[in-house]
């Protein structure tokens, strides 16, 4: 059993909490870190956590294994740089950082300490995800020529102004720091590196309670072309639709995938339900005790850290970006 410490016990990092304390017998929290106590007291008194208010707490406390950040994107970089300097492994909510250096030297701080790093794309788990990528890995689809991908969801509506997430310099590039992120993510995971990006985005309302959309085109190392969107304030939608030289393969939401090969009906399956943020948090105790490596590698965090970066300046300048290798 692993036991964690959270940083951050906001929305998302209640929601860790939740995810498996009292659920998982391969991971509990036993303390969190706040700027308030008071805020957060009925929350850790429900949850059985030990609270304090800097990160030093956490990374000197012997009982805890692993520290989990949920904290402004800003300071991600130099808290798991802190968390690794610890020797503590340590999970980082995405975005790991704001810029592909930022990304690169958090890496790079894990690496150079000897610990795992996590970090939050849970839509990877998915069951209709998981079996997606095991039908493009297994090459049954062929070449993968093109990848298309939709995530939005209706966050904008219910979040609170004035918060940092509704602050450009914390969450840029509009919905793509909240939703399109996991959908780069997915993209990464499925077709590898991507090398140029072109954006362009429609804002209806500014914050609070933004109303836009943003679409991306894409080219990947591998030659194959992608194109994804997210908007902040609609229905909750998961699409990733990935295209073939023999067939093409379609995940929506959780438990739903369609295949279709040439000269064949398409097939659908169902899939019963998964929570896919304990799944990944589980895999997360198994990297830290060393059972097996975290399910996305540090290579693929700087990719899709590199990636998001192109799209931010590609809606700055209106104009296509190249992604740094």
């Amino acid at each position: 059993m692993i036991n964690a410490a959270v940083v951050g016990l906001g929305r998302w990092g209640q929601a860790l909490v939740t995810a498996v304390q009292g659920k998982s017998s391969r991971i509990r929290f036993v303390r969190g870190v706040v700027r308030d106590r008071a805020r957060s007291s009925d929350f850790a008194a429900q949850y059985g956590l030990t609270l304090s208010t800097a990160l030093s707490d956490a990374t000197a406390d012997p009982a805890v294994d692993a520290v989990f950040l949920a904290t402004p994107h800003s300071l991600h970089v130099d808290q798991v740089i802190a968390v690794a300097e610890a020797g503590k492994p340590v999970w980082c909510e995405k975005p790991l950082a704001l810029t592909v250096a930022g990304a690169a030297r958090a890496v790079a701080a894990c690496r150079d300490a000897g610990v795992p790093l996590g970090c939050g794309y849970n839509r990877r788990c998915f069951s209709s995800m998981r079996e997606l990528k095991r039908i493009v890995d297994g090459g049954t689809l062929g070449d993968i020529l093109h990848i298309e991908g939709h995530f939005s969801n209706e966050y904008s509506t219910r979040v609170l102004p004035h918060g940092w997430r509704d602050d450009p310099a914390e969450s840029p590039a509009l919905g793509m720091t909240g939703c399109g992120l996991h959908a780069l993510d997915a993209f990464v995971s499925i077709a590898g590196p991507i090398r140029e990006g072109h954006a362009k985005s429609c804002v209806r309302k500014p914050p609070p309670d933004p109303r836009d959309a943003v679409a991306v085109l894409l080219d990947f190392a591998s030659g194959a072309t992608g194109l994804m969107a997210t908007i902040r304030a609609t229905v909750p939608f998961w699409r990733v639709h990935v295209f073939g030289t023999r067939g093409f393969a379609e995940a929506r939401d959780e438990g739903y995938l369609r295949v279709g090969y040439i000269g064949e009906p398409a097939q659908e399956q169902t899939f019963a339900p998964v929570d896919s943020l304990r799944t990944l948090e589980e895999a997360f105790a198994d990297a830290v005790e060393g059972r097996a490596p975290f399910t996305i590698t540090p290579r693929q965090l700087i990719d899709v850290t590199a990636a998001f970066e192109a799209v931010i300046h590609s809606l700055e300048s209106s104009g296509p970006v190249k992604v740094p290798v």
